[in-house]
């Protein structure tokens, strides 16, 4: 599978954006996940409500499918990696485990976010470090939360940004990545989560949405 991709330069730094909405910095060849959510359809599930099950699978193959496509050395998740403690049931941590597996020689790092914390320590068997905000990387403070860190540009999770793309007979919300001036927000990574609409934000902040499998420009930063 193709996965487009957008080249863009945040404060004058290269970051690739997919259309599987993560995002990619090449120099630092690291993959940046925020919102995975994995294992939220079994939260729902254990708590009586029938949700249908499989999206964590779907989403650790298109996490293969960037994997593929850009080779990184380390992948950061931006928090909430899990949905709640439930996610650390027998299936979502068998398909984590055999994923893990899979890409044992790729650094793991995950930016403690608010689910993170619900849900428990990871099992060591994942093999993933935990780390809290804000984590450096180059020019970067990785974070969960969007904030202002002093001699960084942030990149963070945890508002799910969405933009609604309308005509006059219907219209349709769609993810999309988020960066002001001091910092950014990467869309929920995970198919099964909500979102935050950024229309009518105030700022002069740049929005790409992600919409028929690619990533669009539909505001620049002024």
């Amino acid at each position: 599978m193709m996965v487009e991709t957008l080249n863009i330069e945040v404060d004058g730094y290269p970051l690739q954006l997919s259309a599987q909405r993560a995002a990619f910095d090449p120099e630092r060849k690291s993959l940046l996940i925020a919102d995975a959510h994995f294992g939220k359809d079994a939260v729902f599930r254990a708590r009586g409500v029938p949700v249908p099950a499989g999206t964590t699978g779907g989403d650790l193959a298109r996490l293969d499918t960037l994997i593929a496509a850009h080779k990184p050395e380390s992948i950061v998740f931006l928090g909430d990696l899990l949905h709640g403690r439930e996610s650390l049931g027998s299936e979502t941590t068998l398909a984590l485990e055999e994923w893990r597996t899979r890409h044992a020689s790729i650094r793991i790092v995950m930016v403690e976010g608010n689910h993170d914390r619900h849900a428990g320590l990871l099992p060591p068997s994942l093999a993933i470090e935990t780390v809290f905000e804000p984590w450096r990387q180059g020019p970067w403070a990785l974070c969960h939360y969007p904030q202002v860190v002093e001699g960084a540009y942030v990149l963070a999770g945890h508002q799910h940004p969405v933009y609604v793309i309308a005509s006059r007979a219907d219209s349709v919300r769609v993810p999309c990545f988020r960066f002001a001036a001091r910092y950014g927000v990467l869309p929920a990574f995970g198919a099964f989560t909500g979102g935050y609409v950024v229309n009518q934000s105030g700022d002069a902040a740049a929005i790409y949405a992600v919409a028929q499998h690619r990533v669009i420009a539909v505001r620049e930063r002024r």
